[in-house]
């Protein structure tokens, strides 16, 4: 680790990375195409960030969904950042799922799932 830390500002420095903020793209989708009634997998996307500093929920009627699992932090060869958080969830008709992002780019944003995508 005390390495891969070494290189990135290394290389940070040789190819002049610029480091100004860059806010998240953020998308909201399911693993299987949405069915009320039909377990699914709700999925949150965010990329193209920068710095690292990101906080991602998922939430159901305004409640954050307990057991949702995060991948592990990554960036692109532009040294912007992606992340993913997902949950099993079992789409009900008046239910309502939004994805919470929080980074320090901008205010949060919170983007709907649509069953319809």
């Amino acid at each position: 680790m005390k390495y891969m830390v070494i290189y990135a500002v290394l290389a940070a420095v040789y190819w002049k990375v610029d480091s100004k903020f860059q806010s998240p793209m953020v998308q909201v989708y399911s693993h299987q195409p949405g069915r009320f009634g039909a377990p699914n997998t709700l999925i949150c996307h965010v990329s193209q960030f920068h710095p690292p500093d990101v906080t991602i929920q998922l939430l159901k009627n305004g409640v954050e969904i307990p057991g949702a699992i995060e991948t592990d932090l990554s960036f692109g060869k532009n040294w912007h950042f992606h992340l993913t958080k997902y949950a099993p969830f079992t789409p009900a008709r008046d239910d309502k799922y939004i994805c919470r992002v929080t980074h320090s780019s901008d205010p949060s944003k919170s983007i709907d799932w649509d069953p319809n995508m």
